[in-house]
């Protein structure tokens, strides 16, 4: 006797829904890695609990309480700081400045004074304090 063979049915995995899942997956890290990089100006800080033993910087840049500014204890107005900073851009060593503002001024003339500066070609920008009693 002979039996009859029924045909085999090929399993099939429908896929479909796994293949969104993994394309969802994939443009949601892709999105949330993604990272806008702003420019900025690059600071080194010194600790201010703690003092660095070091060569004294040539160029100190001093915002003093009123707004002005002191480059090297000569006075300097806010237009001519950066013409005032490419003249002794040659003298400068590593093209570094330490910038001494008072407490007091405000954020928005410090940064205004970064970046006349970093336009005036300082490449280390110093940040000034004094260690904490």
């Amino acid at each position: 006797m002979r039996l009859q063979e029924r045909p085999r049915r090929k399993t099939v995995i429908n896929i479909t829904s796994l293949i969104d899942v993994i394309f969802m997956l994939l443009l949601f890290f892709m999105i949330s890695s993604t990272f806008l990089e702003q420019p900025g100006i690059k600071l080194e800080l010194p600790a201010a609990k703690t003092e660095a033993v070091g060569e004294p910087q040539e160029y100190v840049l001093t915002v003093d309480r009123q707004g002005g500014l002191f480059l090297n204890r000569q006075a300097v107005d806010m237009d001519g700081l950066e013409a005032a900073i490419r003249g002794v851009l040659p003298k400068m060593k590593d093209a570094a400045l330490v910038l001494k503002a008072d407490q007091e001024i405000s954020h928005g003339l410090v940064v205004r004074v970064m970046d006349l500066a970093k336009r005036g070609g300082v490449r280390k920008l110093i940040i000034g304090t004094k260690p904490e009693k």
